[in-house]
């Protein structure tokens, strides 16, 4: 996905969305859609294409404002550690994870629309969060003392790569969270729980207005 200039996909999201608060994490602003099916067609319509991927980037969802809270409560476990965002959509984690006090975080998405966003969205709340368009799943875990994981059990194949990716990880000394609501291919059983939320979301993408979601930990000894 591309548009004709890292510019361009600014404009794109600004004109298309608003600096949004999600509801479980009041203290960071997000360049947000109210509705999907307009920004979604609007996306198609710039990139003159059909059958393009769904703007996740433009959603603030349940696991990633459950673990954006979490590390906002629980800011020792970041403060001083290199992060890694898997799959960041908004970056709202990421941001979470630096205003927690992380010594750096890296948002990696392979939507380059979702990387513009992530700029907006870190520049919005006064952090700096560097970005990657490289598919983190095809390769060894990255140095990072911690991994960040939002919502991303929700495909079986991407499921399936998510958790080989993170228990390598965890295998190497990181301390791997995950926000998941336990999505269709959510891994149960397999982490620690560490917190639990009633998270606010929209009905128009999830199956009621409160979800109830947690926050869950795979270290080394659980991988």
């Amino acid at each position: 996905m591309s548009f004709d200039s890292p510019a361009a996909m600014a404009n794109f999201i600004r004109a298309n969305t608003k600096l949004i608060a999600p509801p479980l994490v009041p203290e960071i602003k997000l360049y947000l859609a109210e509705e999907s099916l307009p920004i979604w067609r609007r996306t198609e319509e710039e990139l003159g294409e059909i059958n393009v991927p769904p703007p996740f980037w433009a959603f603030a969802w349940a696991g990633g404002q459950a673990l954006a809270r979490y590390l906002l409560d629980n800011a020792e476990l970041m403060r001083d550690k290199t992060v890694l965002d898997l799959g960041s959509g908004s970056g709202l984690t990421a941001i979470a994870a630096m205003r927690a006090g992380a010594l750096s975080a890296l948002a990696s998405d392979i939507d380059t629309l979702s990387l513009a966003a992530i700029a907006l969205n870190a520049s919005a709340n006064g952090v700096a969060v560097s970005t990657s368009s490289e598919d983190q799943l095809k390769g060894p875990p990255r140095d990072a003392d911690v991994i960040l994981v939002g919502d991303l059990f929700y495909e079986r194949a991407l499921a399936d790569a998510v958790l080989a990716y993170i228990e390598a990880a965890a295998t190497g000394g990181a301390l791997v969270l995950i926000g998941d609501p336990q999505r269709s291919y959510f891994p149960k059983g397999r982490f620690e729980m560490a917190a639990d939320y009633r998270v606010p979301v929209t009905r128009e993408l999830e199956d009621a207005e409160i979800k109830h979601t947690a926050v869950w930990r795979l270290s080394a000894a659980q991988a």
